[in-house]
């Protein structure tokens, strides 16, 4: 007996090969991305926290393994890859920016 599948029916592996993109997506995203990203926040940490520099870097890099575990699960808890990569890009745009005038304007550290 021969099975008959529907009009608009993918075949299997189609959709398997379009779910490991899709993990290994969001894999690249959040890891080095999310590397970025805490990377990014702890510096800034670190120049902004009231308090003394060796004890704000400090702080800044104990905080920064949360920031990391945040990140990784946002980007794989998110609905659409697509998501993702432009809350990264976003996010890396701003804070870039914002560490860059930090530096440059002569912030605290």
């Amino acid at each position: 007996m021969m099975s008959v599948k529907p009009a608009g029916a993918r075949p299997a592996k189609s959709l398997e090969t379009r779910e490991r993109l899709d993990i290994a997506a969001r894999a690249v995203a959040a890891i080095p991305g999310g590397y970025l990203v805490t990377s990014l926040v702890v510096g800034l940490l670190a120049r902004g926290l009231p308090m003394a520099p060796s004890e704000a870097a400090t702080t800044a890099t104990l905080a920064s393994f949360a920031i990391y575990a945040v990140i990784i699960l946002l980007a794989f808890s998110a609905r659409r890859t697509l998501t993702v990569w432009a809350w990264m890009t976003s996010a890396v745009m701003v804070l870039g920016a914002v560490l860059w005038l930090s530096i440059h304007l002569g912030g605290r550290l």
